[in-house]
């Protein structure tokens, strides 16, 4: 059985880049908690909390319930579900996952692939991580689950992956005159610039094209916030701050909260500026609530 395409074909609802990373992000802490011990169980009430914190923090803008990927992983032959009452999943409503005392775990032949196979599973969870979330949030998000990976590796894990175009931080950057387009950030050793980065407005994971009009230079901690829908830019090429950013500190105000409604920095001109439709995927995908006035 192929493991990896199994992972790289969970089925999601899906429509028009629509964000729907429940099943992966269930799958990733699965894996994060086989590595910290292959045979424990996952009781639903007992794990719905540290869901609903992944789902909030790395899901899509709108609330959604861990119960569903709980329940609808199964469908994809790598989870199982049992209750007080024997074998299969109740159903994805919360109240009977919490009153049956469901627990999930890795499927049965999952488990005994990854015990023969220790590489397996970094390899899953690398394939995971590049399908469905931006470069930005690896680190974190594998501290989030608990999963201990060894350096990434520059080896093709799977044919399903498609191969990013090595020349778009150049040319993103080039456009942008090597400028953040947030803060205007544009630190150098020499002539190396350090701290800058190309950022996919609309994600690389989820079909965005390796292309000018896609792309954004920005500075490490707006690249993150960014990614992580802090901040925005609105349809007239504006910085978007979100409301539920709470920051007190002179820096906190100054980095973030006083970017609100400031113009992009860039691109020079002639080059491409950020496509519309790009900027309405982030918008409804990725920024976190409403924007400050």
């Amino acid at each position: 059985m192929d493991w990896l395409e199994r992972t790289a074909k969970l089925r999601q609802w899906t429509r028009s880049g629509t964000r729907a990373p429940h099943k992966p992000l269930l799958l990733l802490y699965a894996l994060g908690r086989f590595q910290e011990d292959a045979d424990s169980r996952l009781r639903y009430s007992s794990i719905e909390q540290d869901l609903q914190r992944l789902l909030t923090e790395y899901g899509p803008p709108n609330r959604t319930t861990p119960a569903y990927p709980f329940h609808h992983l199964v469908s994809d032959g790598v989870w199982e579900v049992r209750t007080d009452h024997g074998h299969g999943s109740p159903g994805s409503g919360v109240g009977d996952l919490r009153t049956t005392g469901a627990t999930g775990r890795l499927a049965p032949e999952l488990r005994a692939a990854l015990r023969r196979e220790p590489q397996l599973l970094e390899r899953m969870a690398r394939l995971l991580l590049d399908l469905h979330f931006p470069p930005s949030l690896h680190g974190e998000l594998c501290e989030a689950v608990g999963l201990d990976l060894e350096p990434a590796q520059a080896e093709q894990l799977s044919a399903v992956r498609r191969q990013r175009d090595r020349r778009m931080r150049e040319a993103v950057l080039t456009a942008y005159e090597y400028r953040c387009a947030f803060c205007g950030y544009d630190g150098r050793i020499g002539t190396v610039p350090v701290g800058l980065e190309a950022a996919h407005v609309h994600w690389w994971a989820f079909g965005g094209p390796d292309d000018v009009a896609n792309g954004l230079c920005l500075c490490s901690l707006h690249h993150k916030l960014f990614d992580k829908g802090v901040l925005g830019v609105d349809d007239g090429h504006r910085v978007l701050v979100s409301q539920r950013f709470v920051g007190h500190s002179p820096a906190a105000r100054r980095h973030v909260v006083a970017l609100s409604g400031r113009p992009l920095i860039g691109p020079q001109p002639g080059a491409r500026p950020v496509a519309a439709e790009y900027l309405a995927w982030h918008t409804s995908q990725v920024f976190h609530g409403d924007p400050r006035p």
